[in-house]
């Protein structure tokens, strides 16, 4: 199976396809993505999700910020399997959610943990990673700020999130309060999204 062009091995498609399964399933009773994309879950969502860790093909710690339906979180969790190291923490305060994504990474195998708090509370139980990732939470200073007291103990901290069209001006407002170096990588799945990825972050105000 190829996946974004990526050759995967058979047991990460079958992860991949038990984690739909179960996607299926479970958004029949709890809100896990917006309706109208559930037909289109593999393009709009895994393929989309796992380009993260695709840019990003290391065995590091990640954590995933407001993980709700498992993506990317769960689909790094699942690669990262197949590397059999690496592990993803997802934040997630959504019980039902938070439920929902313990069941696929036991059932999927895959290496991470879930945490059922709040992001702002993450930090005292999640002390050090190594790359942050979000799929459409919030706005890039929110994400920033959610990050920092994970980069003052990690300078080398690796952020990595997907924006859609409007990331220009989110980035602009960013640049105000942050200094960084950036990568922007244009997504193979949806024309008018991006995935930015930080490095050297350091607030200026």
């Amino acid at each position: 199976m190829e996946l974004n062009g990526v050759r995967v091995s058979r047991e990460t498609q079958e992860r991949l396809q038990h984690f739909a399964q179960l996607f299926q399933k479970w958004a029949k009773t709890i809100n896990l993505v917006a309706p109208s994309t559930i037909d289109d879950l593999w393009r709009r969502h895994i393929s989309d999700s796992a380009q993260i860790f695709q840019l990003h093909p290391v065995n590091d710690h990640w954590v995933d910020l407001g993980s709700g339906g498992g993506f990317p979180g769960v689909i790094t969790a699942i690669l990262l399997a197949e590397k059999d190291a690496g592990h993803v923490d997802l934040v997630e305060s959504n019980q039902k959610k938070a439920a929902f994504l313990r069941v696929c990474l036991r059932e999927c195998d895959a290496r991470g943990a879930v945490h059922a708090i709040r992001i702002e509370e993450a930090t005292a139980v999640i002390q050090n990673c190594d790359v942050i990732s979000a799929r459409a939470l919030a706005e890039l200073e929110t994400l920033l700020d959610y990050a920092e007291p994970w980069l003052m103990r990690n300078e080398n901290l690796r952020l990595l999130l997907h924006k859609g069209r409007d990331y220009e001006r989110e980035l602009q407002k960013a640049r105000g309060r942050w200094q960084f170096d950036l990568v922007k990588h244009q997504s193979v799945v949806e024309r008018d999204s991006v995935i930015l990825e930080f490095s050297h972050l350091r607030r200026l105000i």
